[in-house]
């Protein structure tokens, strides 16, 4: 009957040192991924500072388009048979779809400035990360 004997090599270093190291380079890992994350924050909330102007802008002028069509039932309701009668609705009707027109180019420019809201270089490196990992747990076994 053989007796199957394996020798270990001790390099010096001891489970708590190896321990340390770990804790240290696992400390290192998540401090980067959070300065990371925090930096592309940064970056997207000075990139929505545009966005929120441009949605006050496109509700402003929602709001002067509201009232352009407002004002213009108020004159279909005011001009009675006097000379043309549609007149003046048909101006103040052109000018308040002219502001909402703009209103709603305004609003759509403030949404696609928020659709990008998520960090996406963050999510990209933390991706990266796992694929290594799941290589090395394969290299390991």
């Amino acid at each position: 009957m053989m007796h199957d004997i394996r020798y270990v090599e001790h390099n010096g270093r001891t489970l708590a040192d190896l321990i340390g190291e770990i804790k240290e380079e696992v400390k290192e890992f998540f401090e980067t991924r959070v300065s990371m994350f925090i930096a592309e924050m940064r970056e997207k909330i000075d990139n929505s500072k545009n966005g929120a102007i441009l949605a006050a802008i496109a509700l402003v002028l929602g709001a002067v388009g509201f009232l352009m069509l407002s004002v213009a039932l108020a004159a279909l309701v005011a001009v009675a048979f006097w000379g043309s009668p549609y007149a003046w609705f048909f101006g103040f009707l052109i000018i308040g779809l002219l502001w909402t027109f703009f209103a709603a180019m305004l609003a759509f420019g403030a949404v696609r400035q928020f659709r990008d809201f998520a960090p996406k270089r963050t999510i990209q490196v933390l991706k990266e990360d796992k694929i290594w990992l799941q290589h090395e747990a394969r290299n390991q076994i």
